[in-house]
């Protein structure tokens, strides 16, 4: 039996933080879309799940982050976009993608703070659906890359966005476990295989791109120059404003406060 089960985002953002542990013998990884980790926490199926921000603190839960490593931006992120056809300001309708949690709040949050003070109407979207009728699009992941909206004239990147309008970084994802467990070991195995992967971004987007859909330059930009992987205090200070202001805005609710391992 191996002695770690991980929940891990299935996209290429995810490849840095896990170097080495999927030929680990004692390490078991299931992977998946963001929206859909949290439940395998919440089941059991899995120790510790990279799991979306907003889905960290939610009342009925009691987990605590158990590493430094995340996924986040200081800016551009590339891979979370809003494909629309009319200025933002005018969007009264967004389709989103629903792999997602956290960009989805973000969205709302930006629509509510930068983009005309408006709420929006939010709608599921699914990627084989027809766009005609779609005002503007949400979408997440490798399908940016691989499947874009090309008849759509304007792209917005949610992470230049909020580092417009806060001048920090955007936290989407980070390792949590449950509160009851001891985590320092996996934790200290966790920052290794994020050290070695960002040490070895190159090499991973060179292996693992062409079989996701990503040129292999456009990748190695992606996983060198637009993410981060590591929680910094500042990181830690742009997660903490924007679940603070994502509850303010009653997008999310009133529930635990951040805890770390």
């Amino acid at each position: 039996m191996p002695r770690y089960r991980l929940g891990v985002v299935s996209y290429l953002n995810s490849r840095p933080l896990i170097y080495g542990l999927e030929a680990a013998p004692d390490f078991e990884l299931t992977l998946d879309v963001p929206a859909r980790l949290p439940a395998l926490l919440d089941a059991g199926r899995v120790d510790a799940a990279l799991v979306p921000v907003v889905d960290l603190v939610r009342p009925e839960r009691d987990w605590v982050v158990v590493s430094d490593g995340c996924i986040a931006c200081d800016g551009e992120t590339f891979t979370v976009r809003v494909f629309s056809r009319v200025p933002l300001t005018q969007v009264d309708t967004l389709h989103v993608d629903g792999d997602s949690h956290t960009s989805v709040a973000l969205a709302k949050l930006l629509w509510r703070e930068s983009f005309g003070g408006r709420d929006l109407i939010v709608e599921p979207f699914e990627r084989d659906q027809p766009t005609d009728a779609c005002q503007a699009i949400l979408l997440i992941g490798d399908k940016v890359v691989g499947q874009p909206l090309i008849d759509f004239d304007i792209e917005t990147d949610l992470g230049s966005a909020w580092k417009s309008l806060t001048g920090l970084p955007f936290v989407f994802a980070v390792w949590a476990g449950r509160s009851d467990v001891d985590h320092t070991e996996l934790a200290g195995r966790l920052g290794q295989a994020r050290d070695q992967g960002v040490a070895h971004a190159e090499e991973i987007a060179e292996r693992i791109a062409p079989t996701m859909g990503w040129p292999v330059e456009l990748a190695k930009r992606y996983l060198t120059r637009r993410l981060q992987f590591t929680l910094t205090p500042r990181h830690r200070q742009g997660m903490e404003l924007f679940l603070e202001k994502a509850r303010t805005h009653g997008l999310i609710a009133a529930g635990r406060e951040l805890s770390f391992v």
